[in-house]
């Protein structure tokens, strides 16, 4: 892939603030005042927190929404190949001039001050969405909710809260209820929460949080429910069923991500979303690295007859053990995993399940990841969640092992982590 000036940018960037990751509202708060409060000009806002189907439940949403004739904006991260990714405008990734002008007007206005890549990354994205006309935004969370740079929008026309389960403990605390907490953050007074099936724990805290500021809570298997049926899903509430076709995006759990969607939507005030727009959104959805199979690039050529190849940028525990409820009726064929993890992922809660599945893992560390797991440490973290696991010097290399002749036809999946697999997806998807 070719250079581009905005990936000049974006490195000047990574400079400003030493830290990563340093949660707080300060910084975002001077920049978008300096900026003229793009924030204040975008369109309705639909802001989705959780830990996992975040995205998929914002893809769903944005699907339906497309199909049922209104122009979505949509901010998401990480991003799997480049950063245009994040940026949707009325239904189109933003242009490299456009992010680049963006992003130079964002550093020049910020002046050399410390602030995080998120935080001005996410100031030009509110630039360009109160700038380009559309009807709604659907606006994700980095990291958290109380303190992310999203968290800016004080009256937003509905929030989401996906599933909540352990992940980024060293930003978010200790225990589902601490960090439920934080996801909660996004709730607004007066404003509807559509909250996605929860661990007791996290639900109480994310009620608890709505009783103290007074949102109004659309809770699953509370105002609605949703039921895996031979051809989709049935999905309730309010005492009116609608039949769903199954999601376009592969896996059981899809169908709770897509109901979580459902349920937004129907409860977005001033939109009107059918049950045949719904379907179609529902059906045509398009999300990458979520149970994707890949069928051209230079790796997926070198397959023989009877293989497949798949990727995943799943990386914690639920996300495991999601892929392996997904990957349960795949024991016709073995499967074979090369995963590469940052060090910070709970490598062996991710693993576990997949050890219920999988013939065996090769492991890798991610190329050019600074904070990647050595392949030896994961490769140390697989054999205790009990995979039988070797180490690869990439995956190219892994690949050239799994495929060695004599082998019977199986599937291969390349999962995680968003970095590893984007980088597959540059040269391959």
């Amino acid at each position: 892939m070719s250079a581009l000036k905005s990936d000049a940018i974006l490195e000047r960037l990574l400079a400003l603030h030493p830290k990563l990751i340093d949660l707080s509202l300060d910084r975002m708060e001077r920049i978008l005042a300096a900026l003229g409060s793009p924030e204040r000009a975008t369109p309705p806002v639909v802001h989705v927190a959780g830990t996992n189907g975040k995205g998929s439940t914002i893809a769903y949403m944005r699907a339906a929404l497309e199909a049922a004739g209104y122009r979505v904006h949509a901010y998401t991260s990480p991003h799997l190949t480049r950063f245009h990714e994040r940026v949707r405008l009325a239904g189109t990734l933003i242009t490299e001039d456009d992010l680049s002008a963006l992003l130079e007007e964002c550093e020049a206005t910020n002046g050399g001050v410390p602030i995080t890549y998120f935080e001005i990354t996410t100031a030009a994205a509110f630039l360009a969405f109160s700038r380009v006309e559309a009807d709604v935004l659907l606006l994700e969370t980095g990291l958290g909710g109380r303190l992310d740079a999203t968290n800016v929008i004080d009256q937003p026309a509905l929030t989401v809260i996906t599933p909540v389960s352990i992940d980024h403990v060293q930003y978010l605390g200790e225990g589902l209820g601490v960090i439920a907490g934080e996801k909660a953050g996004i709730l607004k007074p007066g404003v509807t929460g559509v909250i996605g099936p929860q661990p007791a724990a996290a639900g109480d805290a994310i009620a608890a949080r709505a009783a103290v500021i007074d949102a109004t809570l659309v809770r699953h298997d509370v105002d609605y429910q949703f039921e895996i049926t031979a051809d989709g899903f049935r999905y309730t509430a309010d005492g009116a069923i609608s039949h769903l076709p199954r999601p376009g995006l592969f896996g059981a759990y899809q169908v709770e991500n897509a109901a979580v969607a459902v349920a937004a939507l129907r409860a977005l005030p001033g939109f009107t979303v059918d049950d045949a727009a719904m379907a179609q959104g529902v059906a045509r959805v398009e999300w990458p690295a979520r149970m994707q199979r890949l069928g051209h690039g230079p790796l997926a050529e070198r397959l023989p007859d009877g293989w497949e190849l798949w990727v995943d940028a799943g990386h914690n525990p639920d996300a495991g053990r999601a892929l392996a409820e997904a990957m349960a009726d795949w024991r016709e064929r073995p499967l074979h995993l090369i995963a590469g993890m940052l060090n910070s992922k709970d490598t062996v809660g991710y693993l576990r399940p997949l050890a219920t599945v999988a013939t065996d893992v090769r492991c890798v560390a991610i190329p050019g990841e600074g904070a990647s797991m050595t392949a030896v440490a994961l490769g140390a973290a697989a054999t205790e969640a009990g995979l039988t696991a070797t180490v690869a010097d990439s995956v190219d290399a892994a690949m050239g092992e799994i495929l060695a002749p004599g082998g019977a036809p199986g599937r291969i999946l390349i999962c995680g982590s968003h970095y590893l697999v984007g980088a597959l997806l540059a040269d391959n998807g």
